[in-house]
């Protein structure tokens, strides 16, 4: 099992770090890699056990599932159910963290998963650079 864990602070409070982030289909306006995204059968984007449809700018078409979703953790959890990337059991999370001395927030996000070894270098750097660093760099440009 691989397992990913990647931190950023964000020099913007928690709510507003977390109001950007909380929306299960909001990631085209914020990162670079998502070219749009819908949620499946007119659900609210908020509802536990939703399943945004979404391309990356690559055309590569990715569905998951958001299995929690805690407004006052600032954390929500999903599982990708259908990628073109050779996972298996894959189980995300994103939690807002509030940074008391100064007021800021720290952004920690997380995956678990299975990858043949063979993919496995490849697929870690994917998510680690391409999905996670980006993103939450993507979020930081947006808010700071």
């Amino acid at each position: 099992m691989e397992r990913i864990f990647i931190s950023r602070v964000i020099h913007a409070s928690p709510d507003a770090v977390w109001a950007v982030l909380r929306d299960f289909n909001g990631m085209p306006e914020w990162h670079p890699a998502i070219a749009d995204s819908t949620i499946e059968d007119g659900r609210a984007a908020d509802a536990v056990g939703c399943v945004r449809s979404f391309h990356l700018a690559d055309g590569a078409h990715l569905r998951e599932q958001l299995t929690e979703l805690s407004d006052a953790n600032r954390r929500m959890r999903y599982i990708i159910l259908d990628s073109p990337m050779p996972v298996t059991g894959y189980d995300a999370s994103i939690e807002v963290l509030p940074i008391t001395e100064d007021g800021g927030s720290l952004v920690v996000w997380t995956a678990e998963f299975e990858v043949p070894a063979t993919e496995a270098e490849a697929m870690v750097e994917t998510v680690s650079d391409g999905v996670f660093r980006a993103g939450l760099a993507a979020i930081a440009a947006r808010l700071e």
